[in-house]
């Protein structure tokens, strides 16, 4: 099973991307952290951006995320957490679902907001007041009963070498071997994704192995979550930039299931170029395997408050899919439409008309589960 590389250091620069990474300690307990910065997207005063955070030291239980903007950003719309904004200080407090990071755990949420002038990378990032610097810092015991021996030791991250490369399959797995499986997609397939746990529980434990650069977070129980759910990614950006590439180098999956384009939707990016997105990632998920299975999704409905043409958008992206893979799939490397939209109502199963909550986690783990099945089958 692949195991999550911790990178310390990120940096990546495109026209519509940018990524910082900032990392610090604390001498009076085992903590500390580092935190990505992500532009995401960015348009004429807006901009739309994530943030990971994660915990070096002991499992916190509630977090608290606090930077500081440093050209009058503002934030308009979070998820997976709650926000507020004194000025340039902004605080992210976890949401009522993911309170919870284990050691080497990452809280993740993301935002959209407007600028003006810059938008230059955030400041001051930290975790619970731990300055988010990458060093642990862990208390010394006492070197006597009268007096507490006030030396900390701080032992730096690792960082991990660069990816040894992989063979391709040019068959199937053996039978009885576990299949694995890349979930594919933005913050509905990872931040936290838990349709991903509960689909898990569905299937032999044995006979699957999900796989991803991207760590599980907290769902409750125990499972099997590596993925690669990226927050706030847009599918035209992935593409555009290649990154798939290095995700399927790392991870070497046998089939992917993907629910990717809400954020295109959200940026009104034209379902053609969606499309030719998908088939871009479908061609290097080919060269990477070219017996992939794939799955991909009609993705759920969209119905935010500050995005009313979302939900027709999202309708308009859905009707081109079918066509588009029928045109695409093969018999070496099949491409299966899954309907995550029909019988999914934002209502009742999200929380802020994008995001699914616990009912639309089960209904998309139910929807994924024939697929995957019969996939691994």
């Amino acid at each position: 099973m692949h195991r999550r590389k911790l990178a310390l250091l990120v940096a990546a620069a495109t026209a519509l991307a940018s990524t910082a990474v900032i990392t610090a300690s604390r001498a009076d307990a085992a903590a500390g952290c580092t935190a990505k910065y992500t532009i995401s997207s960015q348009w004429p005063g807006g901009f739309g951006a994530t943030v990971d955070v994660t915990n070096l030291g002991d499992l916190l239980n509630g977090w608290a995320v606090t930077f500081t903007f440093g050209a009058g950003q503002t934030i308009t719309q979070l998820w997976n957490g709650t926000v507020s904004q004194a000025g340039s200080a902004v605080t992210v407090r976890n949401a009522g679902w993911n309170p919870t990071i284990a050691t080497g755990g990452v809280a993740s949420f993301g935002f959209n907001g407007t600028w003006t002038g810059s938008n230059p990378v955030p400041t001051g990032f930290a975790l619970n007041s731990v300055a988010c610097t990458g060093v642990i810092t862990t208390p010394s015991p006492p070197t006597s009963t009268m007096t507490p021996n006030p030396t900390s030791t701080t032992t730096p991250p690792t960082t991990s070498p660069t990816t040894s490369p992989t063979v391709s399959p040019t068959t199937s797995p053996p039978a009885g071997s576990p299949v694995k499986i890349m979930a594919l997609g933005d913050s509905i397939t990872g931040s936290p994704g838990c349709w991903r746990a509960l689909l898990w529980q569905k299937l032999p434990a044995a006979r699957v192995d999900f796989v991803g650069t991207l760590p599980g977070q907290g769902c409750g129980f125990t499972y099997d979550g590596e993925n690669e759910g990226h927050g706030g990614y847009l599918a035209t950006n992935v593409a555009n930039q290649d990154l798939l590439v290095g995700w399927l180098a790392a991870t070497d999956p046998d089939v992917v299931i993907m629910h990717f384009g809400t954020n295109d939707v959200w940026s009104n990016i034209a379902p053609s170029t969606i499309l030719a997105a998908f088939t871009r990632m479908v061609t290097q998920m080919r060269a990477s395997n070219p017996n992939m299975k794939i799955g991909v999704a009609k993705i759920i409905p969209m119905n935010p408050s500050t995005c009313t043409e979302c939900g027709a958008r999202t309708v308009a992206l859905n009707a081109a899919i079918p066509a588009w893979a029928a045109g695409l799939t093969t018999a070496a490397s099949p491409i299966t439409v899954v309907d995550q939209w029909t019988g999914f109502d934002t209502a009742t199963d999200t929380y802020d008309g994008v995001h699914p909550n616990d009912a639309g986690n089960v209904k998309i783990a139910d929807k994924w589960y024939p697929y995957v099945s019969a996939a691994i089958s």
